[in-house]
């Protein structure tokens, strides 16, 4: 497959964000994107509000309601792109959430909350599409995984757990995959979005709104996804970690 052929985009957590901002820029980019996410209603806003983009580089967007801590959610999710387009070139695991909060908070519920999305969902990624990568002799896995998998600070413990299991997964995909399948994890630093908004313990949600003062734009982050799926098929871009300048 060469790289800078027209590929077929799938992408988790896709209704805002991260997602919402690789979704645009791969569909600007004549890619054909099959966006997936809960909120099934924000991705149809989002194939309408793209659909001029699309007209022009020849690219498109189909939405698809998507729960990624199911894995036959996940499973159908692959079958359906691979039925529609006849291939899967690339797959974004970028579903995530991020309620931090201290351990002696005891907010175990959203410790299970994150070790479900952040951490089965991924893996419910590779087990719907690592079969259809081998089966057609490539493709391209690429994690959204977060700064937090290479540091911890207070309230990060379980957050900072998922990502490094998310990093850690991902790296180990890459060994054992033939080379004919590349795998990439992205690391943000803070990034605009709404992840912060799902902290419910006051302290940590204090603290974040100091350490999210200065942040990056969601397109900084697709555009790290876009130059890594672009590469040629002998270049394996194996993490890329960018974050705001400020942010030392």
């Amino acid at each position: 497959m060469a790289t800078n052929e027209r590929k077929i985009v799938l992408v988790t957590g896709a209704s805002s964000g991260i997602g919402e901002a690789i979704a645009v820029r791969l569909v600007r980019e004549g890619h054909h994107v099959v966006a997936g996410a809960r909120r099934i209603d924000r991705l149809r806003a989002l194939a309408e509000r793209t659909a001029p983009d699309a007209a022009r580089s020849g690219g498109g967007l189909h939405p698809v309601r998507l729960d990624v801590t199911g894995r036959a959610d996940v499973a159908a999710f692959v079958e359906e792109a691979r039925d529609r387009f006849g291939r899967v070139d690339v797959l974004v695991s970028n579903a995530g959430v991020m309620p931090l909060s201290r351990l002696d908070s005891l907010l175990a519920d959203e410790w299970d909350r994150m070790i479900d999305v952040n951490v089965r969902g991924l893996l419910h990624g590779v087990a719907a599409a690592l079969p259809v990568f081998t089966a057609q002799g490539g493709g391209h896995f690429v994690t959204v995984a977060s700064i937090g998998a290479h540091q911890v600070v207070p309230a990060s413990a379980v957050y900072s757990g998922t990502k490094y299991a998310a990093w850690a997964i991902t790296e180990g995909l890459r060994q054992e995959s033939d080379p004919s399948i590349r795998v990439t994890t992205i690391s943000p630093g803070v990034v605009t979005s709404e992840l912060a908004d799902s902290i419910t313990d006051p302290g940590a949600a204090e603290a974040m709104r100091t350490y999210r003062a200065n942040a990056i734009e969601p397109d900084a982050v697709a555009g790290a996804l876009s130059y890594a799926i672009a590469q040629p098929a002998d270049v394996d871009v194996n993490e890329i970690i960018l974050r705001p300048a400020r942010q030392r």
